[in-house]
């Protein structure tokens, strides 16, 4: 309804006009805060290649070392991506690491007399039921996630102590050791999958661009990244020459990634999870109910946790009560160099776990270049506020352009 057409109604012989075409803002799409995760990434491994072949090493884009790397960053990955779920939702998690060490001593402790999966389970029902604790404490009693998750961090590990005695445990029955490296070890030729998810990705990304063109909408940033997945899985099967081992661990790791992030772009849960940590009042006021999907996302965490503790234990067979302690920072840093805001309603699993690989590309360049871990720890340090640093100055910029 206008001045010149009180009614609202369209003369019959009026024209549609056609959408006009928005323009993509490439600055936005390609901008750091949107792009800088995959740019450190590939940056470092480009540097760690020239450095390999300058000093005489072996090639670090080697198919062995690169696989390597993934396996390395498989557990850490997928609890930075569940930590990720739990700073979205606008709550924060300390005690990842002692409850996925939790979870690996019940483990350890009771395969023999029970057998794996029953002691598998055992051990992930103790770590759903430390999640559930905190979330409850925090959510029903008030107390801030940071201070109740520290403390659990700290109590977890003295009830480990108390539980091991302080000694380390392990399993030494044969038929248990073979279902652990069966669970854990595994092996398998991925080379066709691979090829098969690239061109699946880079056929969907090119789809979805032409979709948003005719239409007239701007090219969005997950359009482009289907498109960048699919050809650097295509690049990988290229570079692998046909043959891609897989090791268990990144097969878990890739499929739960998958299952996350769909659940959390194409789902109601996802959009309310997102509603919760965004705005919660907002959330609430629209009929959300946030205590439900801030507690479900502590205990998802500490399940998470508690797999990836069963997982790690599998692998050694045998669990140290100092075992996994200092990884809960490395699972908050993937979590920051992805993006994930510490403030809640924004976050992608995707970035998160490109933030894992690039602390565990930086370890193993620096273990390949033979470099100190007193070195390690200051450069992952640097690169962690540098990240920070990016992700907020883009914020506020952005803030500013729109007012906010």
């Amino acid at each position: 309804m206008s001045a010149d057409n009180p009614t609202g109604v369209e003369p019959a012989n009026s024209k549609i006009t056609p959408p006009a075409t928005v323009r993509t803002n490439w600055r936005r799409v390609f901008g750091l805060q949107e792009m800088g995760v995959y740019y450190a990434l590939a940056l470092l491994i480009v540097t760690l290649t020239f450095i390999t072949a300058y000093v005489g090493q072996d090639n670090y884009l080697s198919v062995q070392n690169m696989s390597n790397v993934i396996y390395q960053t498989s557990l850490i990955g997928m609890m930075a991506v569940a930590m990720t779920v739990v700073l979205i939702s606008g709550n924060f998690d300390l005690s990842v690491a002692s409850v996925a060490a939790f979870s690996a001593v019940v483990m350890v402790a009771n395969a023999a007399t029970l057998g794996f999966w029953p002691a598998a389970a055992l051990a992930l029902g103790a770590a759903m039921l430390l999640g559930f604790l905190n979330g409850a404490i925090v959510q029903f009693v008030g107390i801030n996630a940071f201070i109740v998750t520290l403390g659990t961090m700290t109590g977890v590990r003295g009830l480990i102590l108390l539980y091991t005695d302080g000694r380390s445990v392990s399993v030494t029955a044969p038929d248990v050791t073979d279902v652990m490296k069966a669970f854990e070890g595994g092996r398998h030729d991925a080379f066709w999958v691979i090829v098969l998810v690239g061109l699946a990705l880079l056929t969907y990304g090119v789809y979805a661009a032409l979709r948003n063109r005719n239409a007239g909408e701007p090219l969005r940033p997950a359009t482009l990244g289907f498109v960048a997945g699919g050809a650097f899985l295509l690049f990988i099967g290229w570079a692998s020459g046909g043959e891609l081992l897989l090791r268990n661990p990144v097969i878990y790791m890739a499929i739960f990634t998958a299952v996350v992030w769909f659940t959390l772009r194409f789902t109601k849960v996802g959009r309310r999870l997102y509603a919760v940590g965004g705005n919660s009042e907002a959330a609430r006021l629209s009929g959300i109910n946030v205590t439900k999907y801030r507690l479900m996302a502590f205990v998802f965490c500490s399940m998470t946790a508690g797999f990836a503790g069963i997982l790690f234990a599998a692998r050694l067979r045998s669990m140290n009560p100092s075992g996994m302690q200092g990884a809960e920072l490395t699972v908050i840093a993937a979590a920051i160099l992805g993006g994930t805001s510490l403030f809640g309603g924004a976050g992608s699993v995707i970035k998160t776990l490109a933030g894992a690989l690039l602390l565990y590309s930086l370890t193993n360049g620096f273990n390949i270049l033979n470099l100190g871990a007193n070195w390690q720890g200051l450069i992952e340090g640097c690169v962690v506020v540098a990240a920070a640093a990016i992700y907020t100055i883009g914020d506020k910029k952005s803030k500013s352009k729109t007012g906010g």
